[in-house]
């Protein structure tokens, strides 16, 4: 779980940025929703096929 400290003078709102931030970059919120309910097998591999597929297609246009 990251976590920072409250610099001197750091008002909330821009303390709270900085940890969701944080939060974003080490996948917290990804990794949540990966576990919020179980996922079938088949389900898991239909989702990886399609974001290679999503993947692969947003290489060939951005050549």
């Amino acid at each position: 779980m990251p976590g920072i400290r409250v610099k001197d003078g750091e008002s909330f709102e821009s303390a709270l940025r900085r940890f969701k931030k944080k939060c974003e970059k080490a996948g917290v919120l990804s990794d949540l929703r990966k576990h919020q309910h179980f996922e079938k097998p088949s389900e898991r591999r239909k989702r990886k096929e399609n974001a290679a597929r999503r993947k692969a297609l947003s290489r060939t246009r951005s050549r």
